[in-house]
């Protein structure tokens, strides 16, 4: 089960990690967030500068396992698992909004008085961490963007608007565990690099219906007409991203990503065109799991701690 934490709070659905622990060795901690309890990592010293990591839909912290390796030495590295992802509590009755979730990692950073952030996102984390930075952007220092967006778009890949369809979706990602399956073939470019004990990480907090809710409704929530609950909470965030103009951003893109293509690198180095960039022709959405190799040193380069 998962480690000891020092919150006292424990959320209700437990997650065996021990067949990944290999992989996945660090200390989890909790907090009491809209929704339930939101499991995070803590790693590194107290008083380094800190890297506040955001994930998306499927993945969880397990993500950035190795570059939470990578960089513990010299900062702090904070990783949450959004409310119903990875080992967080996974309620039925929360409306899993990019709202919420903002709010959600807001609570995180004032439970943990965190300043100073570096911040790194990716896939949904693109939109809830440009969230979080557009209303707090004196606390950011720097940004570090994997592929994502944090802005609309009319580009949906079929295979994903299909898991949009009422019914269908609920028994394909809900029933079938078919999303974060699916991710495992399509979202790896080095697919050898997915070793028995990564598939069980990346699958182990999905093993149920009820356990996969969070992934069925961040699918649903892709704002796709301006008439949906999140669009306008997406549209204030990409108007506001004016405020982060002048923050240092470094860019690491996989080039052969099916979702987030080579029209959204555009738009991100379009609105901040002194990001540094770096398009990875061997790597695709999980470009953290084909290229972390790369990355880690690009980080640290980045961030001025070679």
């Amino acid at each position: 089960m998962v480690s000891a934490t020092t919150s006292g709070f424990f959320p209700n659905v437990r997650v065996d990690v021990e067949p990944f622990r290999a992989q996945y060795p660090f200390a989890s901690h909790f907090v009491r967030v809209k929704g339930g309890v939101m499991h995070y990592l803590d790693e590194g010293d107290r008083n380094a500068p800190v890297l506040l990591m955001l994930h998306g839909n499927p993945t969880w912290s397990f993500y950035f396992r190795e570059l939470v390796h990578g960089l513990s030495n010299r900062f702090r590295v904070v990783v949450p698992d959004h409310l119903g992802c990875g080992l967080s509590d996974k309620p039925a009755d929360f409306e899993y909004t990019l709202e919420h979730h903002v709010e959600n990692v807001e609570t995180l950073v004032r439970h943990l008085g965190l300043s100073e952030i570096n911040l790194v996102v990716h896939d949904w984390g693109g939109a809830i961490g440009m969230g979080y930075a557009t209303r707090h952007p004196k606390r950011i220092e720097r940004l570090v963007v994997f592929n994502s967006a944090a802005f609309p778009s009319d580009r949906i890949p079929f295979s994903i608007d299909l898991c949009r369809i009422p019914g269908l979706g609920a028994l394909m990602i809900q029933g079938l565990n078919a999303f974060a399956r699916a991710a495992l073939v399509r979202a790896v470019f080095h697919r050898d690099r997915l070793t028995k004990e990564v598939k069980a990480g990346y699958l182990a907090p999905y093993d149920s219906w009820d356990h996969r809710i969070a992934t069925l409704r961040f699918v649903q929530d892709i704002p796709m007409s301006r008439g949906h609950r999140s669009r306008q909470t997406l549209e204030e965030i990409a108007v506001k991203l004016e405020v982060l103009k002048d923050k240092p951003m470094l860019i690491v893109w996989g080039a052969r990503d099916f979702c987030f293509n080579h029209e959204f690198l555009e738009e991100w180095q379009r609105r901040f065109p002194n990001a540094e960039v770096h398009e990875v022709a061997d790597a695709g959405h999980y470009v953290v799991e084909d290229a972390h190799e790369r990355i880690v040193p690009w980080m640290r380069k980045f961030l001025g701690v070679l």
